[in-house]
């Protein structure tokens, strides 16, 4: 499994693991970000943060910090 700041753009990912504790884990599940749902890579900035993910209709900005904690399995179509 990879992490979602490991993913390029233009790829759909389904989220596996959301290893995250506190509130940064409180943040991302309340994004609508839970193991099952499905994500596109939509866009990573030149540093690599923030990463815009589309999940259902909504785009979201997940940073970097964030997105090294939701483990990731692309979906290959």
């Amino acid at each position: 499994m990879l992490n979602l700041d490991q993913i390029k753009p233009g790829a759909t990912v389904k989220v596996r693991k959301v290893s995250a504790d506190g509130n940064l884990q409180r943040r991302i599940l309340a994004l609508g970000i839970i193991p099952g749902s499905t994500l596109e890579v939509i866009k990573v900035a030149p540093l690599g943060d923030p990463i815009e993910v589309k999940l259902r209709s909504s785009n979201l900005m997940i940073r970097k910090e964030e997105a090294q904690n939701i483990s990731v399995e692309e979906i290959v179509n």
